[in-house]
This record gives C-alpha cells, sequence and structure tokens, in this order.
C-alpha cells in the first residue's frame, strides 16, 4: 500500500505496467541462459547475524544520499553528489555492473547463516576482472558489510550501497540507477527482483531467486554472456536480445 506522506521525484505513469511486463521476462531471460552442464557443485556455511527490522531510510547519513522523496508538499534538491566516487585508473573504459546480495549471490535464514550461491566464487572473480562491481543492497549495512567481507575475498566490489541509497518507493527500496554518477548506457544491474530496478529496467540482468538449490548453474551460465557485454560499446542492445529470446 503507497505510503502518502512519502512520494519519490522520480515517477513513471507506466511503471506498473513495466514491472509486470518485466517480472513476466524474468522466466524467459533465465530459460535462454541455462545451458546443459555437469558440474561438482559447492557450498560455503559461514555464521552470521541478520536484523530483519524494517527501518526507514536514513537522511543523516554523511556517507550517502538521503533518497529524493516529497515531504509535506515540497520538493527536496537533487543531491549534491553522486553514490559512487569518481573511477580510477584501474576501471577508467569499463562498464559498471551493480549486484545484489540476497537471493542473488547469497540466502540467509532464521537469522543463523548465510548459505553462498553455487559458483558465486569464479563469478565474482570474473566480474572483477571486466567491470567496475559494485554491491548494491537494499539490506541494512549492519548485516551485509560483514557478509560482503566474507564473501568478496579478491576486492571485486569498488563501492558498497546500502538500504540508505535506495529510494523509497511505494512500499518498495528501489535502486535508482541514475543516481551513481555513471553513464546509464554503460551500467548493468544483476538482481533477483524486478521491483528494485523498475526506474531502469532496460538496464537489468533479472536472475531467478536462489535459496538452497545447490545445483544451480545461473551464475556460472551468466559468464560467457557478461564477457560479450563487457565488449560492447553500450548495453541496451545485448540487454534487449537476452530478454527477448
Amino acid at each position: 500500500m503507497d505510503n502518502p506522506s512519502i512520494i519519490t521525484q522520480v515517477t513513471n505513469p507506466k511503471e506498473e505496467e513495466i514491472l509486470s511486463c518485466t517480472q513476466d521476462k524474468v522466466s524467459q531471460c533465465n530459460i535462454s541462459l541455462k545451458k546443459q552442464r555437469s558440474r561438482s557443485i559447492f557450498s560455503t556455511l559461514f555464521c552470521c547475524f541478520r536484523d530483519y527490522n524494517v527501518e526507514p531510510p536514513s537522511t543523516n547519513s554523511t556517507s550517502t544520499l538521503p533518497p529524493l522523496v516529497e515531504e509535506n508538499g515540497g520538493l527536496q534538491k537533487p543531491p549534491a553528489k553522486y553514490l559512487l566516487p569518481e573511477l580510477t585508473v584501474l576501471d577508467y573504459g569499463k562498464k559498471c555492473v551493480v549486484i545484489d546480495l540476497d537471493e542473488t549471490l547469497v540466502h540467509s535464514s532464521f537469522k543463523v547463516y548465510v548459505l553462498k550461491r553455487p559458483h558465486v566464487d569464479e563469478f565474482l572473480q570474473r566480474m572483477g576482472e571486466l567491470f567496475e562491481c559494485v554491491l548494491f543492497t537494499a539490506s541494512l549495512a549492519k548485516y551485509a558489510d560483514p557478509v560482503a567481507d566474507l564473501l568478496d575475498r579478491w576486492g571485486v566490489f569498488r563501492a558498497r550501497l546500502f538500504r540508505e541509497s535506495c529510494v523509497f518507493h511505494r512500499g518498495n527500496y528501489v535502486k535508482d540507477l541514475s543516481r551513481l554518477g555513471r553513464e546509464l548506457s554503460k551500467v548493468i544491474i544483476v538482481d533477483n527482483s524486478p521491483a528494485s530496478y523498475i526506474f531502469h529496467p532496460e538496464n537489468a540482468v533479472p536472475v531467478q531467486s536462489w535459496f538452497d538449490d545447490m545445483t544451480d548453474t545461473e551464475l556460472l551460465d551468466l559468464i560467457p554472456f557478461f564477457e560479450g557485454l563487457s565488449r560492447e560499446e553500450e548495453v541496451y542492445s545485448m540487454l534487449h536480445k537476452l530478454c527477448n529470446r
């Protein structure tokens, strides 16, 4: 249900149609990427306590920007700076891949453990070679940051963005790619939730939500696609083909 006191500046009269269409395409994209493979599956289990309390986006953080919202009839000013720092020499010329955490790379359960998705290590290492990689999750930093420390042993993620960097829109924490400070034609988001990228569905590589299927090969199957995408001038043509196979 809409929160009448919170309305984002970003408006889209067809957003519900876009979300519905995007959800329909998730299955199509997953089918087109699936290949018959016979590989050994492995997983790593590590302890981590997760706080599931729902908190509103923080407006007091000095390290991240508050969400763009309209309150009491007045619009907030556009952000003074972008969410990401300037590109480093190491990443100059690379496209930016924004990667979700929960149900995309890992699954946490009962505040006790976090289970890694099969082939997440291979996927992250290859993404770090090809792209500027950013972790962007709607989870709280006090949960997601320790998980990322254990998950990313190679320093793949150049930046980590958490719930306070999202836009709270119609009951969802949306990842507004226009606030990153990168050219949108060179930005890809990998996420299991269409609601997370409802503002930019044309930039998305949808993935199936993962919970505990240790025969899953989706991250492994995505690697050749991303290798090809890294060589393209812009992302839209190849992403359009992916979701319309």
